[in-house]
């Protein structure tokens, strides 16, 4: 891929894409490792001038499983990891609330997207999702930004594929963000 065709911003789900998933949530920071390659695989994407946000649904706190601080210092640990391998995070969103408080910004839902297309000041067609669920696929589709899937979330991986194909018949899918980078970052990619 040449550098005029790279994405301008990248937008990354955070769970089952830059670190282990769990259907149990993330609830401390010593639950928290990263997926063997997600923090080399931002570092690169920072060296290639592409600005980095993480969009992430973090409901836990909104149904009391944890509280700010503990949210926080995961939070911190997560950011010191990045920047130790030479990674940047130009913005985080963000949503703390149960799926059940019907929040705009709560992915699948384009609000969280939006927000931080704003705040990158970049056009939803200069950007690109990259997640690991049909809802990451489903808010990008709702904000105009191309998505792409990594299949290192605890899903199923197949059936997620096979229902962004519908949203967006030409998605691709890697089994890690590593595997997704190299991709992108290919010279003959395209």
């Amino acid at each position: 891929m040449s550098s005029q065709a790279l994405p301008q911003a990248i937008l990354l789900d955070r769970d089952g894409v830059i670190n282990v998933d769990s259907p149990d949530y993330i609830l401390a920071p010593d639950q928290w490792h990263a997926i063997p390659g997600s923090l080399e695989a931002i570092a690169k994407l920072t060296q290639a001038g592409i600005a980095i946000a993480i969009v992430s649904n973090q409901s836990a706190v909104g149904r009391g499983m944890m509280d700010a601080d503990t949210f926080n210092a995961i939070h911190q640990k997560i950011m010191q990891a990045i920047e130790d391998a030479g990674g940047k995070i130009a913005y985080i969103a963000y949503c703390p609330h149960a799926p059940d408080a019907q929040c705009p910004c709560r992915k699948p839902l384009p609000g969280m997207l939006l927000e931080s297309l704003q705040a990158l000041a970049c056009a939803p067609e200069s950007a690109l999702m990259i997640g690991d669920s049909f809802r990451d696929v489903q808010a990008a589709h709702a904000a105009g930004v191309p998505a792409m899937l990594v299949q290192s979330g605890y899903g199923d991986a197949a059936q997620i594929l096979e229902k962004s194909r519908e949203l967006m018949p030409n998605i691709l899918a890697f089994p890690t963000l590593s595997d997704a980078v190299e991709h992108m970052l290919e010279p003959t990619c395209f």
